[in-house]
């Protein structure tokens, strides 16, 4: 007679309330994921039209303007700080985002975005 193979009931609950804990945490932290790569995403558009050569105000309006369509509402355009290092501006954002998660529970997520190379 061969052995039983499977899974218990109580391990299927376990696996469920696991990967209930995993898509828990995604669906809270995505949203902040996917606002740091639409800064990332105004930079590189910015660079490629050639916006960083202007002065700090036109950078900062042209990021928000940018930011008007992508939708960061983290970052505006008075939160960047621009360095000038050889003729071309360098821009940086930095911004924490709190993310309640469960109960007493939060995620303090620190994120830096730079046009630098």
């Amino acid at each position: 007679m061969r052995n039983q193979r499977g899974i218990t009931l109580m391990g299927a609950i376990g696996g469920m309330v696991v990967i209930g804990f995993v898509g828990l945490f995604a669906a809270k932290l995505l949203p902040s994921y996917i606002e740091y790569f639409a800064v990332k995403k105004i930079f590189a558009s910015m660079e490629q039209a050639g916006d960083f050569k202007g002065s700090v105000r036109e950078i900062r309006n042209s990021f928000d303007k940018r930011n008007s369509i992508e939708g960061a509402q983290a970052v505006k355009g008075d939160d960047l700080e621009v360095t000038k290092e050889g003729g071309e501006a360098v821009v940086t954002a930095a911004w924490s985002v709190k993310v309640p998660m469960i109960y007493n529970f939060s995620a303090c997520l620190d994120f830096v975005a730079t046009s630098a190379k």
